[in-house]
């Protein structure tokens, strides 16, 4: 699936501030290079079904072991393993020879401390990735593991390694004995060392990405090889919530335009981030943040939700918003499968060209039948011309006001909302009061 990057966040499946996002949510890796895998990940969506499914059956089968994974194997011993071979060491005994070891340790005292830091850390290592290969053995439903499992299992085969696996650390740290295998990983290991790097790391973008189906609790979705454009879900719910409020969609060719209304933070902004990132979690193969989903594969993901103006060049807002437009109209326009999410459309305009410049816009958008659309306004006035479309939805979310205190539902309902309450939010903050105080003296005495 195709994403720009305004879309990465717009969703907040990336942020500038880094806590915030979808991929800090989800991290759970042990290490830097499984970070940087999981980005990778992250921002490379599959294509097919059969890629999603793979990787719906990686992390399934990753889930039944994640509480046996070895966690000797910590950033820390990794770096040190890598550092090893950069360090310029004069040399290294490699003969099982106690004087030698001890005159070498005398001698060199530096350097034998740094080999044995080191060899304790490839220990750690070695054993760890050992633990992996037998967790992966358990089941090789998946074939991406067993690719990974056959590599690390040939990696580790030899009679070091092996001698390794089988002995107990404190018995492999004896001088001459550490040395020997201090020179063997450092001159006989290095390109196994960094294929079992390699594949720790993808590992470990996995199973944080199995660690974070368990810990949401999310749930696998269907992924339909559809022509169609199709997205049906139940109790959805946006991830990044600590308590979020679920919903129930459907989109479908029949039904394929949504427009939504309600007043300033009644959700709309959280529906359709909501319904963007549960899209986008399907087609990286995670689980969504929803009780049940189907939807059909889509070829594309375009948001229209955090334009901003250009100082530099001279562009304004409402330029940027009309550019946004025009590129995604000359994208969705290719007979592929895309949604669209667009949030208040044209707010860089007046009320009177907004609502002519959005009618423009949503009427065409509605010829598109094999997109599509999720799009939220205040201009609620523009739907009753909208109303003789019949692949158009009209929802809302609702908010009552109690004593000039709003309260805000966060469901869907049938119809367009009529609701304006920023003047009620204005005052329930003091800005009218304050306001009204301005030029008062500090007695309380206009000036």
């Amino acid at each position: 699936m195709e994403l720009d990057k305004l879309t990465y966040y717009d969703l907040s499946i990336l942020s500038s501030e880094e806590e915030y996002s979808l991929l800090h949510r989800i991290n759970f890796c042990h290490s830097h290079g499984g970070r940087e895998q999981l980005q990778h990940l992250l921002t490379h969506p599959h294509k097919t079904v059969e890629q999603v499914q793979e990787t719906q059956q990686v992390l399934r089968q990753l889930l039944e072991v994640l509480d046996e994974w070895p966690l000797q194997i910590t950033n820390g011993t990794l770096q040190v393993v890598q550092k090893y071979y950069e360090y310029p060491f004069n040399r290294i005994p490699h003969h099982n020879d106690p004087l030698a070891a001890y005159t070498f340790r005398w001698l060199n005292n530096p350097d034998y401390t740094l080999i044995r830091f080191s060899v304790v850390h490839s220990i750690d290592f070695i054993k760890g990735m050992h633990q992996l290969e037998l967790l992966l053995a358990r089941r090789e439903e998946s074939v991406r593991l067993q690719h990974l499992r056959t590599v690390i299992r040939s990696c580790l085969r030899g009679s070091v390694p092996e001698e390794i696996i089988a002995t107990p650390k404190a018995k492999l740290l004896a001088p001459a004995r550490m040395l020997r295998l201090g020179h063997y990983l450092r001159f006989s290991f290095k390109q196994q060392a960094q294929e079992l790097l390699d594949c720790y790391h993808q590992l470990d973008a996995w199973y944080s990405m199995a660690m974070a189906v368990r810990k949401y609790n999310l749930h696998f979705p269907e992924l339909m090889d559809s022509s169609e454009p199709v997205i049906r879900a139940e109790g959805l719910y946006h991830l990044l919530l600590e308590h979020p409020v679920a919903y129930d969609v459907t989109l479908d060719p029949h039904t394929n335009f949504l427009f939504l209304t309600g007043a300033n933070m009644a959700g709309k902004s959280t529906f359709i981030k909501s319904v963007g990132c549960a899209v986008y979690l399907a087609h990286v193969g995670m689980g969504v943040p929803a009780a049940r989903m189907q939807l059909s594969l889509f070829n594309g993901l375009l948001s229209n939700i955090q334009v901003q103006d250009n100082i530099v060049k001279g562009e304004s807002y409402f330029f940027n918003e009309v550019q946004r437009i025009k590129n995604t109209v000359l994208k969705i326009n290719d007979g592929r499968k895309w949604l669209v999410l667009i949030d208040e459309l044209f707010k860089g305009t007046n009320i009177q060209d907004a609502m002519v410049c959005s009618t423009t816009v949503i009427k065409g958008l509605l010829r598109i039948k094999n997109s599509l659309f999720i799009l939220s306004t205040h201009l609620y006035e523009i739907g009753e011309e909208l109303n003789v479309y019949p692949n158009i939805a009209f929802r809302y979310f609702e908010t009552t006001a109690d004593n000039e205190q709003l309260q805000f539902s966060y469901q869907l309902k049938e119809g367009i909302s009529s609701d304006r309450f920023g003047y009620l939010i204005l005052k329930r903050e003091k800005v009218v009061e304050l306001l009204q105080q301005l030029g008062d003296d500090p007695t309380g005495e206009r000036k």
